[in-house]
């Protein structure tokens, strides 16, 4: 029987994207992707990442020591009383012990410092600063903590002395307008202090970002690049600010190392946390999280180490003198209350991610980013190291999600496409 070779080649065709479809394995392309890095690469980027488990318990005590020292030796009352000196303004000494308590608090830990944010930087292959670009940083970071941390203080001080027994209450409602306020100074006050923001120029990228912001209903007429490069070689993208502040930024990192559809999964992501409502969402969580931090600080101030006020110069529970020891306290729930947030942040990290691969489309640009980020993030860590030290999800999570969402997408789609 003669076949009809049109019929023949119609039905090749017709099996080529069946056979396709079933070669492709979202194991097997995960692991094509994680077995991009080298055992060298891996073991670097997993002795980093682990490295942190143990920093955010030596940062723990660190705080505590400095804490100690300044109770113990005096120095908190002897700073009180230099505060009530020089004016007779409650909320004025305050911010004048808040700015002295930073300053000492950041010249005790100066030597961590250092180490941390320098050396082990270094060490890593993860800074571009040299230790004067590091210093110069570091202290523009204290001003801006002095002054918004200093205006904190003072401010949840003058509401203990009025509401003596629910100051913790209000003070989360307090803490939830800074970080709003915050929120809405930061791209225009804030993040210049560091680098320098400018409008991205015109192009295929500007354009492709610009189109996708408008598709999923993002007001925004620009989009503007920094200088990250000055600071490391780490890639990163947001959309920050509130109501009329609001702007799309990304760093000349991923401008630079990354292809357009890399770029382009990096801006979905982060266009997720806007449409989403994550700022607003994190906000709330924010507050309540401050909501329980601050009636622990308030149930510990008056149960906790009483009995060493007299030697530590103390008068009562509400003395500003008090605020090394609040700031301990504080420290040590945000530790024990580490792996909980992790997971609320992980959790809006992973619907970005979804939102993402749906606004871009571009699962392998997404795919690759994410062994780009295993830089300074663990790849493959267990299943309870995820829950409990992750904020973001593992590299092999986002890697896995991006393949399924290939496969049920674009692999799937394509079979289903008519054939002419």
């Amino acid at each position: 029987m003669k076949i009809d070779r049109r019929f023949f080649l119609g039905l090749v065709i017709f099996l080529i994207p069946l056979f396709s479809f079933a070669e492709f394995d979202v194991q097997d392309a995960t692991n094509q992707y994680l077995n991009q890095l080298t055992p060298e690469q891996t073991a670097k980027s997993n002795a980093y990442f682990e490295g942190g488990y143990w920093i955010q318990l030596w940062n723990l005590f660190y705080g505590i020591a400095v804490a100690a020292i300044l109770l113990f030796s005096g120095l908190s009352a002897k700073m009180r009383d230099l505060s009530e000196r020089l004016t007779r303004f409650s909320f004025v000494h305050n911010f004048l012990f808040a700015i002295q308590y930073f300053l000492l608090s950041y010249v005790l830990s100066f030597p961590l410092s250092v180490y941390l944010g320098h050396i082990r930087e270094h060490q890593y292959d993860l800074s571009n600063l040299s230790f004067a670009g590091w210093l110069g940083e570091s202290l523009k970071g204290l001003g801006i903590g002095i002054i918004i941390g200093g205006l904190f203080v003072a401010v949840i001080y003058k509401i203990v002395k009025k509401m003596p027994k629910t100051w913790w209450l209000a003070g989360s409602v307090v803490g939830c307008l800074f970080l709003m306020f915050i929120s809405f100074i930061f791209p225009v006050f804030l993040a210049p202090v560091f680098n320098d923001y400018k409008p991205l120029p015109e192009g295929e990228v500007r354009d492709a970002i610009l189109s996708m912001a408008r598709a999923n209903g993002i007001a925004v007429d620009n989009v503007y690049q920094f200088d990250a490069s000055k600071q490391s070689k780490r890639i990163s993208a947001n959309v920050s600010g509130l109501w009329g502040t609001m702007r799309i930024s990304l760093n000349d990192n991923l401008l630079n190392r990354s292809t357009k559809e890399e770029i382009m999964a990096v801006m979905g992501h982060e266009m997720g946390h806007y449409v989403l409502n994550h700022v607003y969402k994190s906000t709330i969580f924010f507050t309540i999280i401050l909501l329980m931090a601050f009636y622990f600080l308030y149930w510990s101030m008056g149960h906790l180490f009483t009995g060493y006020w007299k030697q530590w110069g103390v008068r009562d529970e509400y003395d500003i003198a008090l605020l090394p020891f609040a700031m301990s306290m504080i420290s040590v729930f945000f530790f024990i209350f580490t792996p909980i947030s992790n997971s609320i942040v992980r959790s809006a990290e992973s619907e970005a991610d979804i939102f993402g691969l749906n606004a871009a489309r571009q699962p392998d640009g997404f795919a690759s980013t994410a062994i780009k980020l295993s830089e300074y993030r663990k790849l493959d860590p267990g299943p309870w190291e995820e829950v409990i030290f992750f904020d973001h999800p593992s590299g092999r999570a986002r890697v896995e999600m991006a393949m399924r969402w290939k496969k049920e997408n674009l692999v799937e789609e394509d079979s289903s496409k008519p054939r002419l």
